[in-house]
């Protein structure tokens, strides 16, 4: 009957330890998946200011446009809604809105080195 407990004891031991591991795999997981969706929607936004020489007003524009095919799910937030976008400098006897210059992350998490996840 020791035996049975000792080892059931290891097993809950060895299984508290995986679900740890598996959380922090799951938060590094989203993580990576956020910077590269920035990365995307930094590029398409880039690529639209090199096209047009303005920068989008809405982040629709870009799928509207053909920049993206869709706006991409923020992954700790689990909306594309909660993207914030960065206003660009106006710039003086331009026409157009001055658009999104940057995008953020809409989240109020902080990720796992102690930075903002809107701080990115």
């Amino acid at each position: 009957m020791i035996e049975l407990m000792v080892v059931m004891s290891l097993i809950v031991v060895f299984a508290s330890l995986a679900l740890v591991q598996y959380r922090y795999s799951v938060i590094r997981a989203r993580e990576a998946v956020l910077k590269e969706d920035l990365f995307r929607l930094r590029d398409a936004i880039d690529q639209y200011h090199a096209d047009r020489n303005h920068y989008p007003p809405r982040l629709d524009d870009l799928v509207t446009d053909g920049y993206l095919r869709q706006i991409p799910v923020d992954p700790m937030t689990d909306s594309t809604a909660t993207w914030q976008g960065v206003p660009a400098e106006p710039q003086p006897g331009d026409e157009f809105d001055p658009g999104i210059y940057d995008v953020k992350s809409g989240s109020e998490g902080i990720a796992m080195d102690g930075t903002r996840y809107t701080d990115w």
